[in-house]
């Protein structure tokens, strides 16, 4: 008899709450396994899906979504093994779970914080409310592939907006593997969306997409793609985040501002009754 071959896993794309190939159909190979190489249709594909999903998730209560990315983190401690077996160290998994668990907890915190009452002079109510962007394309960080990657997701979609990320090329099964996470942990489809692939292929059509609302460029390594993105990303007034500086420390106490540059504020009158 001959000696079995172990079946090779496709690692495929997220989209819309599902996981499709590419439409191209290419591939490629990373730690044995084939992983989707997505094209600018995939990313025009994730666009659509993202901002199907903004009405819902925008209009969930600030604790619903709290409660969702607390989930998610029950989750992604239930796989902590897994991500390890995938090459991420135990402790970058342990600071991954941990930081979604700190960004759940501000999900209803922020805007009492962020937002209130405002003093003018007249006999009016003045009322600033932080609201989501919109839509947030984001290339990943590269290293450490788990915490960064968490670091740019729950940032933004914790307030309410839905994301595309362009996750990096090179450590694209973790990302995926934090899909199949997303995909059952009560997250609504078409919030979260991973392409994998190369970055030069995919993050242009994102920063030049008039559906896509902000940009964050943190994963973006070489100035020259970076400076290029910023060009495109003009064509609509895109807000932009720029590259994180080189040694950035993704340890680090990340603080409040991933969040609150991906906001909006509203702010109402309303006159006072007699």
């Amino acid at each position: 008899m001959s000696e079995r071959v172990a079946v090779r896993k496709t690692y495929k794309l997220f989209i819309g709450g599902k996981f499709p190939r590419s439409e191209s159909g290419r591939s490629y190979i990373v730690q044995d396994a084939n992983v989707a190489l997505a094209s600018r249709k995939d990313a025009r594909d994730a666009v659509v899906a993202a901002r199907a999903a903004v009405k819902g998730w925008a209009g969930a209560t600030a604790y619903n979504r709290g409660q969702i990315l607390y989930r998610v983190a029950e989750m992604l401690e239930g796989r902590r093994d897994q991500f390890v077996a995938l090459g991420a160290p135990a402790d970058e998994v342990d600071a991954a779970i941990d930081r979604w668990v700190w960004y759940a907890g501000w999900a209803d915190k922020l805007p009492q914080v962020y937002g209130g009452a405002n003093p003018v002079a007249g006999p009016y109510f003045n009322l600033s409310a932080p609201e989501p962007t919109g839509v947030v394309a984001v290339v990943a960080p590269g290293a450490p592939a788990l915490l960064g990657l968490v670091s740019v997701i729950a940032p933004a979609i914790v307030t309410g907006n839905t994301v595309v990320v362009a996750a990096s090329p090179d450590a694209p099964l973790v990302a995926v593997t934090l899909a199949e996470v997303l995909a059952t942990s009560d997250l609504p489809g078409g919030v979260v969306n991973i392409l994998t692939g190369r970055i030069s292929e995919t993050a242009p059509t994102l920063a030049a997409h008039m559906d896509v609302n902000a940009i964050d460029l943190t994963g973006v390594a070489d100035a020259e793609l970076a400076a290029d993105l910023e060009v495109r990303a003009a064509e609509n007034l895109k807000r932009v985040l720029r590259p994180a500086p080189a040694g950035h420390d993704w340890f680090a106490d990340p603080g409040v501002a991933r969040m609150t540059v991906l906001l909006e504020t509203k702010t109402v009158w309303h006159p006072k009754g007699v």
